[in-house]
């Protein structure tokens, strides 16, 4: 037993750095700019909405869009669509109701950016920038998908307050994550050539964590 614990303590240690090395890549930040819209992607992360309440509240965008059906994480956890949930948190934390926009069909990353453009512009609302804002391991890919789907759209990755360290939670765990950002790894490396996303520059340092990490058991 004893041996097994030893042994597991190296493997996390070993891990750290190596997720660190992910995290750095895949949570874009970009420096804060305002745009016309907040533009959120729904998850069973409700951070993510809190988040998009502080920045509208600090006067960084006009409106909010909020984004998200049912996915994978939130069915069956969800009683209304991730963009509803969403809204519902930040109207308690002051956003009115009248700067909310909400889009409830989107499953995936695709169909939110594809969907927004459709319902604003089926509602006649002019839309030339926008902040994005998704968990922050997703932000790289959701940042590329908009800009492949939404090009006529100046779009910034929002910052957040979050690290690998701080970021996993009970609803979210430390294992979740690794196998995530993994996953998100791989579809950047593949999504491009689908079609689905912007070509990203992927580091030498990036990809070897990534084959490292996968092969220490993260994921």
């Amino acid at each position: 037993m004893k041996a097994a614990l030893a042994k597991l303590d190296v493997t996390m240690n070993n891990m750290a750095p190596l997720i660190n090395v992910l995290w750095r890549y895949l949570a874009l930040e970009q420096p804060l700019k305002k745009a016309d819209y907040l533009l959120v992607l729904g998850s069973n992360d409700i951070r993510v909405a809190e988040t998009a309440a502080s920045l509208f509240l600090q006067g960084w965008a006009k409106r909010v869009i909020f984004s998200g059906g049912f996915g994978r994480l939130s069915q069956g956890v969800f009683t209304q669509p991730e963009a509803q949930v969403f809204a519902d948190i930040a109207m308690q934390k002051g956003v009115p109701q009248s700067a909310i926009i909400i889009e409830p069909r989107a499953s995936n990353t695709g169909d939110n950016i594809q969907f927004c453009q459709q319902l604003l512009h089926s509602k006649g609302l002019p839309a030339h920038s926008a902040l994005l804002l998704t968990k922050p391991y997703l932000q790289r890919r959701a940042y590329a998908t908009c800009k492949k789907q939404w090009p006529t759209l100046a779009v910034t990755s929002a910052p957040h307050s979050f690290n690998a360290n701080n970021y996993p939670n009970r609803v979210i765990t430390g294992q979740a994550m690794h196998e995530a950002m993994l996953g998100e790894i791989q579809r950047i490396m593949e999504y491009p050539s689908k079609g689905f996303m912007a070509e990203q520059a992927i580091p030498e340092s990036v990809i070897s964590a990534y084959r490292e990490l996968a092969g220490l058991g993260g994921g």
